[in-house]
Parts: structure tokens; C-alpha cells; sequence
């Protein structure tokens, strides 16, 4: 191949393959999550960089010295040899909150090439959605081959939707998650970005519950084995291991473990019956984009973010 594509991936195991597979092609990996901590609008920029090493030293013991995204994403400064810039992101929050801010950072820069989006998911076949990286040679091939070239439309509501998500009204995604576009996942992802917020009645964000669903239900040995569980049971969020550790060690006071497996508290029983709101024990504090997921509550009759009681001005 000659090198006249860009090659935008969610990460090194797919930047791994892609190498594996003979792409011979410049490629940028990007090495954010940006699906947790604050962020600002303008991605390269110091207050972008400041406030997500700060973020990550706090909560994910990330030395800033590691951080090193601005490295990564120098590469977009000389683009005039590339004919197009393909952008490879899964199916899944995590990947898609990447992927509007990838497509925010070439319009920052002014970059003005066609865009096709290698998104994978559901597969002819196969029960589970899939990553890119458990996706066979033939078939990554194939994602490839059938690529989408992203309309200005598509480009354009990927810019609003970075905006809102840096902003402090997050129910201005609402309209989104109807709205038609090559995102064919975003649907899903803007529903589950929602359900993140703790519910109005049990203080429970989705995630939470479902977690706490797993110990009662499941034959879960140890919190290693839960994670484990947690990784396959998410439905469209996409999250690491490292994430869930931190959830999991938040819910420790509604599930214990004995000799022969992991089991709900009578706090955690009374938890998924919905006695009690228990956002503030919980006490969940993470920031998402612009807004602290402890100042907004999900209603499901209203199906939208409240905010939260003590925090009404």
C-alpha cells in the first residue's frame, strides 16, 4: 500500500492487527478515554491536556508524565499527503465519545479530507457484537472494503455532539438519539450515556444495577471473576477493566464474599428493590465531559436527566 491514507484506531491492539494484517499505512492511535473526566471543547490545547492528566492521575493513578496525546496527534500538523483519513471505532460508548472528538479535532485543525468510518458490531452470524481487533482477518478486510464515507451532515452533528458533551446540558442529546446518520450505533450509545446518571428512584445508575443483578444471579467466585462477568455483560459501553475495578470498589457495601462466592448485602437487596436512593452513599462523583454525574438524576417516566435536589440552585 502507498501511503495515502491516514489511519485513525481506537487503540494499539487494533493499530497491532491492522500492522499484523500488512497496513502499511501511517497510522494514529488514539490512546484517550474520554468517556469518564472532564474534558474541554478544544482539544489540542493546554487547558485539554491539564485537566485530563489531572483526571487521570486522580482517578486512575496515570503518571502526566505518561501522557503523552498530544505526541500521538502532532502527525495531523503535515496532512497534505493523504487522500482520505479513515477512522476505525467500535460500536460502544467508549469508542464513539472518542470518535465525535476525533472528527472535532480534524475540523479544530482545519482538516479538510474525506472521512470513511470503519465501525464494527454486529456480525452475520455471530450472536455478540464484536470489536474490531476479535473480528477475523477476512472480516476486518471486509469492514474495510465497506467502509463509510462520512457525509458533511455526519461531520457536522459529531461536532455538536462533542460540544454538548463538554457542556453543561447533557438532555440536549436527547433529539440525537432519533436523528438518522452513518453513526448506526449512536443510538444506542447516547441511551446508554444517559442511563450512566444514577436513577431517580435507587440512586442506581444503570451499570450499578447491573453489576449488583450479577452477583444475585450469577455464580461469581471473586471480584476477579466479576469483572470478568462485568467485560461481557455491558451491553453498548465498552469499558476496561480498570473502569469497572473503580465501580465495583464503589459498590463494596453491597456485597460480600464467602468461601464459595460473592453475595448481595441486605443493603444491596434492598438496593435493586428501589427502597432507597442511594446516589449520595454510593457517592460516584466522576465528571463526564462538562457535568458531575451527581448533580443530574435519570427519570425513566420523563426519560431525561433531573437535576438532582441538593443541587437545584
Amino acid at each position: 500500500m502507498t501511503k495515502t491514507a491516514l489511519h485513525i484506531t481506537n487503540g494499539d491492539s487494533l493499530t497491532n492487527y491492522l500492522r499484523e494484517l500488512d497496513f502499511k499505512e501511517d497510522i494514529l492511535t488514539w490512546r484517550e478515554m474520554l468517556s469518564e473526566g472532564p474534558t474541554v471543547p478544544l482539544i489540542d490545547s493546554e487547558a485539554f491536556y491539564n485537566t485530563r492528566k489531572s483526571f487521570l492521575a486522580e482517578y486512575y493513578d496515570v503518571n502526566p508524565i505518561d501522557y503523552n496525546l498530544s505526541e500521538s496527534i502532532a502527525i495531523l500538523d503535515n496532512v497534505e499527503a493523504y487522500k482520505e483519513i479513515n477512522l476505525w471505532f467500535e460500536y460502544d460508548l467508549f469508542c464513539h465519545i472518542n470518535l465525535i472528538a476525533v472528527i472535532s479535532l480534524l475540523h479544530q485543525k482545519e482538516i479538510n479530507k474525506p472521512l470513511y468510518l470503519i465501525c464494527s458490531g454486529r456480525v452475520e452470524g455471530e450472536k455478540d457484537l464484536k470489536g474490531l481487533p476479535e473480528l477475523s482477518s477476512e472480516e476486518l478486510e471486509e469492514h474495510y472494503q465497506n467502509r463509510v464515507l462520512l457525509t458533511q451532515d455526519d461531520i457536522d452533528l459529531a461536532i455538536t455532539l462533542w460540544r454538548t458533551y463538554c457542556g453543561k446540558d447533557h438532555n440536549i442529546f436527547k433529539p440525537y438519539i432519533t436523528k438518522n446518520s452513518n453513526f448506526k450505533y449512536l443510538t444506542n450509545c447516547l441511551k446508554a450515556h444517559l442511563e450512566r446518571f444514577p436513577n431517580q428512584k435507587t440512586g442506581l445508575c444503570a451499570i450499578e444495577e447491573n453489576i449488583l443483578k450479577l452477583i444475585k444471579e450469577k455464580d461469581i467466585k471473586s471480584e476477579h471473576h466479576l469483572l470478568g462477568y462485568c467485560l461481557n455483560y455491558q451491553g453498548y459501553y465498552g469499558f476496561g477493566d480498570i473502569q469497572f475495578q473503580r465501580m465495583v470498589n464503589k459498590l463494596t457495601d453491597f456485597f460480600k464474599a464467602t468461601d464459595k462466592k460473592l453475595i448481595l448485602t441486605r443493603k444491596g437487596h434492598e438496593a435493586l428493590l428501589g427502597e432507597h436512593n442511594l446516589a449520595t452513599e454510593i457517592n460516584n462523583n466522576i465528571i463526564y465531559g462538562g457535568i458531575s454525574r451527581l448533580d443530574y438524576q435519570f427519570s425513566t417516566t420523563e426519560n431525561k436527566l433531573i437535576k438532582t435536589v441538593s443541587h437545584v440552585n
